[in-house]
C-alpha cells in the first residue's frame, strides 16, 4: 500500500518505430487525463509523440531525464530492457515504476499490454506493492585513478570485443583471491539478472530476495570452474594478470566501455539505491519462472 497522491506521471518508451505505439499511447494518455493526471514524456521523444497525436493534449508536457525523480509514477512501455534502463538511473527517492510489457519475455515487466488498466487504476488509488531492484556500481581504475563509473541492475559482462579468443582473469573478494580462470569472459550478475545471460552460461537461478552476486565464467577452459554465489556486501575486484588488449565491459547489455591494459574492475553494492517496481499481485516469482522459462515442467510425450 502507498498513501502518496499520484498526480504527475511519466511515460517512458522503448526506442522503436512510432507505429508500435500509435494506439497504445493515445489510449493511455487520454485514460490518465480523464482521471485528472498530468502526463510527461521525455524531451528526446517529443518528435515521436508529435507524430502520434494530431494535437498534443493540454495536460501533456516534456521533461529532461534528470527530472523523472520529481514524478509520482513512471509507466514504461517496452520490455525488460526498457525498465532496466530506467532503473539504472534510480535512487531510493525515485518514483515507483509500472512496467507494461510490449516485448517478448517480460520477466520483470509485470503487466500485459492487453490487460493492464485495472491494475493501473488500483495503482493510482495507492493500492500496490513494490519489489526493490538493488543498484550495483562498477568502477574501472587504472594506475590508481578512476577512469569509469557506471551502474547496473542485471549484470556486468567482461569479454573480448573483437576476435573470439581466450584470456585470463583473476577474481578477488574483499582483497582475497578466489579464483583464476581462462576462458571467454566473466558474468557478474544480480539475482534479477540470474535468469538472463548468467543462466545461459550455466549459472544458477537465484530468487530476487536473496542478497547476493553471482560469478559465472563464460566457457572456462577447465573442468573445475563452476559459478559462485557470494554475499552482495562483498567488494569484487577483477584483474588481468596478462596485459590483455581488446577487452570490453558491458552493463545490462546497454552500455559498454573498453578495458585498457592495466585496468582493474571493481564491483560493489550501492547502499540505499534501488528501483521500486510495482508488482503484479496475481503472479508469483515461481509462476513467472514456469510461464516465461517453463521451469520445472515436464515435456509432453
Amino acid at each position: 500500500m502507498n498513501s502518496k497522491v499520484i498526480k504527475n506521471i511519466g511515460i517512458l518508451l522503448k526506442p522503436r518505430n512510432v507505429s508500435e505505439f500509435s494506439t497504445t499511447i493515445p489510449n493511455l494518455t487520454e485514460w490518465l487525463i480523464r482521471r485528472k493526471k498530468n502526463v510527461s514524456f521525455l524531451v528526446k521523444e517529443q518528435s515521436r509523440i508529435e507524430t502520434i497525436f494530431q494535437k498534443i493534449p493540454k495536460n501533456v508536457n516534456f521533461i529532461e531525464e534528470e527530472e523523472i525523480n520529481g514524478l509520482d509514477l513512471i509507466i514504461t512501455l517496452g520490455g525488460d530492457g526498457t525498465i532496466i534502463g530506467v532503473s539504472r538511473k534510480c535512487t531510493k527517492n525515485s518514483p515507483p515504476i509500472f512496467g507494461v510489457n510490449m516485448g517478448r519475455l517480460g520477466f520483470i515487466t509485470e503487466f500485459s499490454k492487453i490487460e493492464y488498466f485495472d491494475e493501473l487504476a488500483n495503482t493510482l488509488k495507492g493500492t500496490f506493492n513494490i519489489a526493490k531492484l538493488q543498484l550495483y556500481r562498477v568502477t574501472v581504475t587504472r594506475r590508481g585513478k578512476d577512469i569509469y563509473k557506471g551502474n547496473f541492475i542485471n549484470d556486468v559482462v567482461i569479454n573480448k570485443n573483437n576476435i573470439s579468443r581466450m584470456f585470463t582473469l583473476t577474481v578477488e573478494c574483499d582483497s582475497e583471491l578466489i579464483f583464476n580462470v581462462s576462458g571467454d569472459g566473466l558474468i557478474i550478475s544480480s539475482p534479477i539478472g540470474s535468469t538472463a545471460y548468467s543462466l545461459a552460461a550455466g549459472g544458477p537461478i537465484t530468487h530476487p530476495e536473496v542478497n547476493a552476486l553471482l560469478l559465472t565464467p563464460i566457457c572456462p577452459h577447465s573442468l573445475n570452474h563452476r559459478p559462485l554465489v557470494i554475499p552482495d556486501t562483498k567488494e569484487i575486484e577483477v584483474k588481468f594478470p596478462v596485459k590483455e588488449s581488446h577487452l570490453s565491459l558491458t552493463l545490462d547489455g546497454q552500455e559498454a566501455v573498453d578495458i585498457e591494459k592495466g585496468c582493474i574492475v571493481k564491483i560493489s553494492k550501492v547502499k540505499n539505491s534501488y528501483a521500486k517496481i510495482i508488482k503484479n499481485n496475481d503472479r508469483t516469482y515461481f509462476q513467472t519462472l514456469k510461464e516465461k522459462l517453463t521451469h520445472g515442467q515436464r515435456e509432453s510425450r
